[in-house]
């Protein structure tokens, strides 16, 4: 089989395909348009993020059988009609699962303990303990919203910091583990005191995060987002953090950034509420690189290569 390959990744891809006995092409740079034109040429597409994959593209596409998206979603891609079209589709969200839940916690003690502006103000000469004066992890109740590989990564990372209980709510039913009991959406905003949103980006979590959301919770609580920006409305955030409704925030994505992850702004422009976001104190921001480790390049090619393999070899 003839596979494409339009991001770059780990070189085992290249290598484990090769020992397959893929025929591999590289073309990193080609614009999607021209991808398109020579796209009936290939049994098989390996992408990241560089550009969405829709219907036109893949009624092009007239020999594909399958696409290798190396990452955790897939929403870049019309799956319904990738499906229709008996288009076999690999993600990886267990390639990165570790990486991310070991960067949300990071990112919450950093948040806890004040470390980000701690460093800063020591490299300033400003030696301020009081004001440095952090939280302890020990005791909190933790909600973890969307209970998949992500999700459930994370609950286990909490298991050594005594909290007193880590729910979880999912659409789907018996998601539960002896890391995270499941719950509905009422006991979920009753006792949340840290929320850490791990869902997919779908219809039904584009915006969810909003003010009539963030109000519905009885207890101030910090916020933890390394899925998908867009899954929060930033300007109901910057008013939560204002009031103190949301005492904090960790966001390893932002809503501004395009499809493609590789860039913030779509038109260059910095809105209002992201000028809040990077003058607060208690706002922590990262690239979208929770899941993006050394480790986790090599786990993302190689469970891709697996699932491939197994469907096809």
């Amino acid at each position: 089989m003839k596979v494409l390959h339009v991001d770059t990744n780990h070189p085992l891809l290249l290598e484990q395909f090769e020992a397959m006995g893929f025929e591999n092409h590289e073309d990193y740079t080609s614009p999607k348009t021209d991808i398109a034109e020579k796209i009936q040429a290939y049994d098989g597409l390996i992408i990241r993020s560089r550009f969405s994959i829709d219907a036109d593209f893949m009624d092009r596409a007239t020999h594909l059988k399958f696409i290798g998206r190396v990452g955790a979603g897939l929403e870049n891609i019309d799956v319904r009609y990738a499906r229709s079209k008996d288009i076999f589709l690999a993600a990886a969200p267990e390639g990165n699962r570790n990486a991310v839940a070991e960067h949300a916690l990071g990112m919450l003690l950093t948040l806890f303990n004040k470390l980000h502006t701690a460093d800063q103000e020591v490299r300033q000469g400003i030696w301020d303990r009081e004001g440095n004066r952090g939280l302890e992890l020990e005791g909190k109740v933790v909600g973890i919203v969307g209970y998949g590989n992500m999700g459930k990564a994370f609950a286990k990372k909490l298991k050594g910091f005594d909290v007193e209980e880590v729910i979880c709510y999912d659409i789907q039913g018996g998601v539960e583990d002896e890391h995270a009991r499941q719950v509905g959406i009422m006991e979920l905003q009753q006792r949340t005191e840290v929320l850490s949103l791990h869902v997919p980006q779908t219809n039904l979590t584009t915006g969810m995060v909003n003010s009539a959301y963030i109000n519905g919770f009885h207890n101030p609580f910090w916020l933890l987002n390394t899925a998908r920006g867009k899954c929060v409305k930033t300007p109901d955030l910057v008013t939560a953090l204002q009031t103190g409704k949301i005492k904090g925030a960790a966001l390893d994505v932002l809503e501004y950034e395009k499809t493609s992850f590789e860039h913030m702004f779509a038109d260059g422009a910095l809105p209002e509420a992201f000028h809040y976001l990077v003058k607060a104190h208690n706002v922590l921001l990262t690239p979208h690189v929770a899941g993006w480790t050394v480790e986790s390049k090599i786990k993302l090619a190689q469970t891709i290569v697996d699932k491939i393999k197994a469907q096809f070899c």
